[in-house]
This record gives C-alpha cells, sequence and structure tokens, in this order.
C-alpha cells in the first residue's frame, strides 16, 4: 500500500509573530476571534445541512478570507487535519468558490487530496466555471472519465453550467452524450440542467425533446420551459406551458411567476395578468421584491398605469429597479410630470434609472431634455451603457446635434470603453444619416458584420432622404440578393427614393411588388410617396387616380403630397379639391393656407387669395414662423423670424449687417 501524501507544506502564520512558539489553544482562541461562529454564513458555504462538531473546522464555516483561511490550513498542517478528506474538502470549497477564494490555491490542493471523492471533482468544476474557466472545469470531467471517478448527477449539472459559458452549443452536446451513454438521461436534476443549457443557447427544440422524454417533472422544469419560450420572443408558446403546468397540479413557485409575468408583457393580455395578480395576493406563493417589480413591469406594459401604480405604492420596501420600473412605466405611458417625480424622488439611481429618464424625454420628443439629462449623468460619474447611448444618439438625431454623436463615438466606441452592439450601430447609423453625415453612416454599416432589417432599413431611408436614389435602390437589390425579407419601413425608403429621383416605372414596379410579391400591404405613407412621385413629375391625374383607389381616406400626408402636385404644376381644381380635405382634417395648419395661397397666386386667382387669407384670420390661424437651431458649447440657442428675444441679439444682427455688407463688397445681388 503506497504511503499516504505529505501534507501541504505553507509558510508559517504572517500575521503571527513568533507562531511558532504559540500553544494550539492559544492558536485556535485567536482564530476563533478572527473568524466567529456566530457571524452569518457566508455565500460560498451553500450547504445548510452540514453540522460541523469540530472546534477547528467550525470556524471554516463562517471563514471570509484568504488570510483566515490560510491560517485555519496551517493549523491544520500541522495538526495532520488536513490529510484527511472532509476538512480538505471545506478549505477547497471556500478556496474554489468563495468570492475571495483562489483557484490556483484550490488547485494546488486538490493535486494533494488522494483519490477524491465526488464532491471534490464537482467542487473543482464549479470553482472554474466560477472563475471564468470553463475550460478548464470540463478538463476536471474528462480526467473523472479517464480515472473512473465516482460521476453523480451535480457533476453534469456543474458541467453544462461551465458549457454555458463557452460559445456555441458543440461542448454541451458533448456532455449530453456523455449523460446518455452512463445512463444519467433519466434523472431529473440532469434534465433539468440539460433543458437550461439548450435553453440559454436559444436551442429550443432541444430543450423541448429533453422536456417530452422526461419520466418525472418537477416546478424548475416546467419554469425552465416557459423562460426559453419567453426568452426567445415565443410568449404564446409560453402561457400555453403555464396552462399545461397548472393543469398537470403543479404549484408554480415566484421564478415561474415572474417568467410568466414577463411573458403576459410581451402579449399585453392584461386579464391574465390580473389573474396572476390575484393568484399572489391569495397567499399561494412567497412574495419577494423581484416578483413585485415584474408585476409594475407587467401591468406598465399593458398600459394599466393605475394598477402598476397601486403595486407600487403597496411595497413596503422598495429597490432601485422598483424605482425604475414605475419611472418606466409613466415614461412609455407619456407621463413626462410623473416620471420626473418619480426620477426626482429616487433614493438611489443607477444606470439604468438614467437610461430610462433619457429615453423617456426622447421618446416624448423632447431631445434637449435627453441630452441635457445626458451631461448631468456624465457629471454625476456614472458610465452609460449601450441602452443609454441609443436613447442620447436618438435624441441627437432628432435636434440635429452631430458634434455630439461624433464625441460619443469616439469616446465610448472608437476608445473601446462600450461594445458595439446591433441595437448601437443601427443608433449611429440612423443619428449620422438624419444629421447629414451619410459618408458617416455608410462606413459604420459596411463595418457591421451583424446586420438586420433594422440596419438595412437605416441605410436604404439614409440614402434615399439625401438624394442618393442610385445606391438606396442598389441597396435595396443586395437586400432582396441575399435573401433578407423586406418590411413595410423598406419600400418606404425604396418609394421616397424613387419620388427623389422621379423613377416613375421604378417606383410602380415596387409599389406593385409589395403586396404581390413580399406580402406588404401598403400603408398611408407608402400611398403618400407614389402620390408624391407621381404629382413631381406633372401626372397629377394619375396620383388622383391612386388617391381614389385607396382602400381608407388618405391622410394629411396623401392629400399634402397632392395638393403641393397641384400647385407645382397649376392644377386648381384637383388643387382645390385636396385643399379642402386638408382643412377639413387639421384646420389649424397654417401651411395648408399657405399652399393654397400660392397655387391660387401661380393662377393671378386673387380673389382665392384673399379669400384664403381671410378664412385664416377669421379662424385664428397663424402663420408658423421659421425656426433655426443651433449648438454652441453645448448649448442650443433657437431663432424665428425677425427675433429679438435672445440676450445677444443686438449683436447678432451687427454682425449679420456687416456680413451683408461684405457680400455686396464682393458684388453680390439678392433675387427677389
Amino acid at each position: 500500500m503506497p504511503p499516504p501524501p505529505p501534507p501541504l507544506l505553507l509558510p508559517p502564520l504572517p500575521t503571527f509573530p513568533n507562531a511558532s512558539l504559540l500553544k494550539p489553544h492559544l492558536l485556535f482562541h485567536t482564530l476563533r476571534l478572527l473568524c466567529s461562529s456566530s457571524l452569518p454564513r457566508p455565500s460560498w458555504n451553500s450547504n445548510h445541512n452540514l453540522i460541523v462538531t469540530h472546534p477547528v473546522l467550525s470556524l471554516m464555516e463562517s471563514c471570509d478570507s484568504m488570510a483566515t483561511l490560510k491560517q485555519i490550513q496551517a493549523h491544520m498542517t500541522r495538526t495532520g487535519l488536513i490529510a484527511h478528506r472532509f476538512p480538505a474538502s471545506r478549505v477547497l470549497a471556500f478556496s474554489a468558490l468563495s468570492d475571495s477564494g483562489d483557484i490556483t490555491h484550490a488547485r494546488l490542493l486538490f493535486s494533494r487530496i488522494p483519490e477524491p471523492n465526488s464532491y471534490i471533482w464537482n467542487t473543482m468544476i464549479r470553482g472554474c466555471t466560477k472563475s471564468n474557466l470553463p475550460h478548464l472545469g470540463l478538463s476536471f470531467l474528462r480526467q473523472m472519465v479517464r480515472e473512473r471517478a465516482e460521476i453523480d448527477c451535480r457533476t453534469f449539472v456543474f458541467a453544462l453550467k461551465a458549457c454555458e459559458r463557452l460559445a456555441g452549443s458543440l461542448a454541451g452536446e458533448e456532455v449530453h452524450c456523455l449523460i446518455w451513454k452512463l445512463g444519467f438521461d433519466e434523472e431529473l436534476l440532469v434534465c433539468n440542467g440539460l433543458m437550461h443549457f439548450y435553453v440559454k443557447n436559444g436551442i429550443l427544440a432541444c430543450a423541448k425533446k429533453v422536456f417530452g422524454g422526461m419520466c418525472e417533472r418537477d416546478v424548475v422544469s416546467w419554469t425552465t420551459m416557459i423562460d426559453g419560450y419567453g426568452q426567445n420572443g415565443l410568449a404564446d408558446e409560453a402561457l400555453r406551458m403555464f396552462y399545461r403546468m397548472l393543469s398537470a397540479n403543479v404549484r408554480p413557485n415566484e421564478v415561474t411567476l415572474i417568467t410568466v409575468l414577463s411573458a403576459i408583457s410581451q402579449v399585453g393580455i392584461l386579464s391574465l395578468g390580473k389573474f396572476v395578480h390575484k393568484y399572489i395576493e391569495m397567499g399561494d406563493v412567497d412574495v419577494s421584491i423581484n416578483l413585485l417589480n415584474a408585476l409594475v413591469d407587467m401591468f406598465g406594459k399593458c398600459g394599466c398605469v393605475d394598477y402598476a401604480r397601486e403595486v407600487f405604492d403597496s411595497m413596503e420596501v422598495k429597490d432601485v429597479y422598483s424605482w425604475t420600473s414605475m419611472l418606466n412605466v409613466y415614461g412609455k405611458s407619456g407621463n413626462l410630470e410623473l416620471a420626473v417625480q418619480i426620477f426626482d424622488r429616487m433614493p438611489k439611481r443607477n444606470v439604468v434609472s438614467w437610461s430610462s429618464m433619457i429615453s423617456a424625454y426622447s421618446q416624448a420628443n423632447q431631445p434637449k431634455e435627453a441630452l441635457n439629462l445626458f451631461h448631468e449623468m456624465i457629471m454625476a460619474n456614472v458610465e452609460p451603457i449601450d441602452a443609454t447611448l441609443v436613447s442620447v444618439l436618438s435624441a441627437c438625431a432628432q435636434s440635429g446635434c452631430l458634434d455630439l454623436g461624433r464625441w460619443i463615438y469616439n469616446h465610448y466606441i472608437y476608445k473601446k470603453k462600450i461594445k458595439v452592439s446591433l441595437n448601437l450601430a443601427n443608433a449611429f447609423i440612423d443619428m449620422f444619416a438624419k444629421c447629414g453625415d451619410v459618408d458617416a453612416a455608410a462606413r459604420l454599416f459596411s463595418e457591421v458584420l451583424e446586420r438586420d432589417i433594422v440596419t438595412w432599413n437605416s441605410m436604404i431611408m439614409a440614402y434615399a432622404i439625401h438624394g442618393y436614389f442610385k445606391e438606396a435602390l442598389n441597396l435595396f437589390e443586395e437586400l432582396k440578393r441575399i435573401r433578407i425579407v423586406p418590411n413595410d419601413i423598406t419600400f418606404l425608403g425604396v418609394l421616397s427614393a424613387c419620388s427623389h429621383g422621379g423613377l416613375v416605372f421604378e417606383g410602380r414596379r415596387h409599389f406593385e411588388d409589395m403586396k404581390t410579391v413580399f406580402g406588404v400591404e401598403p400603408k398611408a405613407k407608402h400611398y403618400a410617396c407614389m402620390i408624391d412621385l407621381l404629382g413631381k413629375v406633372g401626372l397629377v391625374e394619375d396620383a388622383y387616380e391612386l388617391v381614389r383607389g385607396m382602400p381608407k381616406e388618405p391622410d394629411e400626408a396623401g392629400w399634402g403630397a397632392l395638393l403641393n402636385a397641384c400647385r407645382m404644376h397649376g392644377n386648381v381644381e384637383l388643387g382645390k379639391l385636396a385643399g379642402d380635405k386638408l382643412l377639413h382634417l387639421n384646420p389649424g395648419d397654417s401651411g395648408i393656407y399657405v399652399l393654397l395661397s400660392s397655387m391660387y397666386a401661380t393662377k393671378c386667382e386673387w380673389d382665392d387669395v384673399k379669400k384664403v387669407r381671410r378664412m385664416m384670420r377669421d379662424r385664428g390661424v397663424k402663420k408658423t414662423p421659421g425656426c433655426s437651431l443651433i449648438e454652441v458649447d453645448d448649448k442650443f440657442h433657437e431663432f424665428f423670424v425677425a427675433d429679438i428675444a435672445h440676450v445677444q441679439s443686438e449683436e447678432i444682427y451687427a454682425t449679420l449687417s456687416n456680413i451683408y455688407l461684405q457680400l455686396r463688397w464682393e458684388g453680390y445681388v439678392p433675387k427677389i
């Protein structure tokens, strides 16, 4: 029989001078003061059923640092206690699993343990995964197989957790094969772990197959499948699975209900949300703050603000997510006043809170407020996330703030402080395009490796609105070539490009292909684009025929396009019809009166011009003054026609006079 391995030789206790002179009972007393058993059980020690009676080992149960652990281990080495499997396993568990542990120390200790049992092997697999070393964790599993070590259900659960840290599903599928070969494929714990792995990787078909083959299912099995469907955008399937769970007399727990509420939020079935709320109020489930937060979020996404506020107000304890959820509810419902109140009352804010308030301003078309709040966030030393930047870039696009958009790209993307997600890349392309930097939008589009339909739409629309109709149509052809299915937004960009280029034949062809080839039903905006296209090239009668053939009455954009075409080509009869329709839809829009007046003036019908102006005066409609917006030193300045409200208006007009004078000296003659 081979001799036992020598004990680990660790350095003497560094924090105790002359530690070798200490008596064992004095050392034990000192360690007990360092690591009192009355302290709460730390997170690494999750086995609450473990009862330890040995005085030295009992100190391990509340150890909270590697320094203390090494002192305990040194004492165990001196006394020979470390040579026994159970004491060594407790030291190993702390080193591998504690937040303040050391996986290198754990590996050293593991190498000195003779004939480790399954718990010790499992601890190493868990520890490697926790230390973000999943490949190393799986190497321990392979070593177990080679050495014919004892493997239990937890071994595979922890191995699958390691596989979840790896890209792709190959490693997990290999573990699944091993599970099947060793006969663990009917174990409830292992099957739950397999389903969780497949759900995490979005392979719902495999998860469903595992679920269907289970002889026994518990609440974790059902919850995993419900969550899998919900996380992959199949909320209807998630709710069907929930109904099946209830029919099988399996009682949902807190986690189940959180996943169900998330699915309800996606489909917006308020009645089902109220049913779950009532079930929770009946007391059949533990009500945690996370569950109440999910309720607030669900009611908000279902448009039931009052119920969301009722749950929020009933919460005895609120965390930052509770306040943020309520803030989101008000923000998405358009109630900015109450959203600001919630934001100001928050006892603590995180980056999600700031992002939610910025998003609320941006979605409410208040870009100035959104950008001001972003500046406050930066001054408060809160680092933005990609969701923050998406909302800020939207505000930049609304306000034309190109400089800030460029600064965000250089500061966060170019310096690699934030990884470019697909949503963020789309937001940058949209911002660059709407702020007029089409070249920057095109460069970023070419650099994006992963593109969705939003990416393509943003670039097609960017080309279209800036008159690059050939580039827009070429991009559309490329989109079709790689078999991406266009949607209604895509065709809006394509028809806009045709309108800018006066391409009647191409516009008509794409308009017809929308429904016949791609199954996209034309909307009012698509008809407006076609009316504008036909009207610009002088086919006013054709444009009117298109209007008459619409399934619904045109909106303001449609009639406005027809009226503008009539003004351009002097078709007073149809122009008057379009004008009457527009005045019926929006009698307070001064632009309609201006277009009508201009159309009558081109035909020298001055009586009608007077009639339109009298109509404006009688209805109290005033022409909307022209407005300019400029950003100087991160501040926005707004100017109207003949505006003298600005504090520096005298200096501004004086500078303009000098510019006019310089122009005259250069021979410039203004057009009248």
